[in-house]
């Protein structure tokens, strides 16, 4: 049964967006329903983000943060979550990722959390674009006529994804991979017969940057 969740965060230099990422995260955590345990991962951050990072107030009830120098997203990831099944039972504990560019709606943990209660070992969520300044009216309407946000969707974002602790230490945990780290670990989800929820109630904001 999961008894909690944590929340990994990986950051390289978001001084500027992270504000409204933590806000959003710790109203999300506030909702949950079960203890919450944070990750921030800062990776070869040297922006200030560290210091964004100290002012915050509770995101959870842990924060943990965790410095590497890789700049890698993937390994980024896989290091928060090391971090938090060294201190947490796997079996009671529910891994969620984020990013730091992104806002997760207030219900994100608890919708996740449902989907845990009801039988699946993943869920892959959407995301919506906040900000399509740096791209051309046609660029934004190729994308929106190719992007589905309905159930089903086969979208897969480490912005917006969730997954028991077993199941991820299962399929081997994220790859160290600069790119499509969160596709990788989906796909060995998957074939190890892990059931994920392609959800489409599980709200993320992020921005459009290249």
């Amino acid at each position: 049964m999961i008894r909690r969740a944590g929340v990994v965060l990986p950051v390289h230099d978001e001084a500027e967006l992270l504000p409204h990422c933590l806000a959003a995260l710790a109203a999300a955590a506030d909702m949950a329903d079960m203890p919450v345990h944070v990750a921030v991962v800062l990776d070869g951050c040297t922006d200030g983000s560290d210091a964004v990072l100290a002012v915050t107030g509770r995101l959870g009830d842990t924060t943990h943060v965790v410095r590497i120098g890789d700049t890698n997203v993937g390994a980024a990831r896989a290091a928060g979550c090391a971090a938090l099944l060294e201190r947490y039972a796997v079996a009671d504990l529910w891994l969620a990722t984020t990013d730091a560019d992104s806002a997760v709606g207030p219900s994100w943990l608890r919708q996740q959390l449902r989907y845990a209660r009801a039988g699946y070992d993943a869920v892959a969520g959407t995301i919506t674009i906040e900000d399509w300044t740096a791209y051309c009216r046609e660029a934004q309407d190729a994308y929106r006529q190719a992007y589905h946000h309905g159930w089903g969707h086969r979208h897969v974002h480490g912005a917006n994804l969730g997954f028991r602790a077993d199941a991820y230490v299962q399929a081997g945990g994220f790859p160290p991979l600069r790119t499509h780290e969160d596709v990788a670990l989906v796909a060995a989800l998957t074939a190890a017969g892990r059931r994920v929820a392609w959800a489409d109630d599980v709200p993320v904001t992020t921005s459009s940057r290249r």
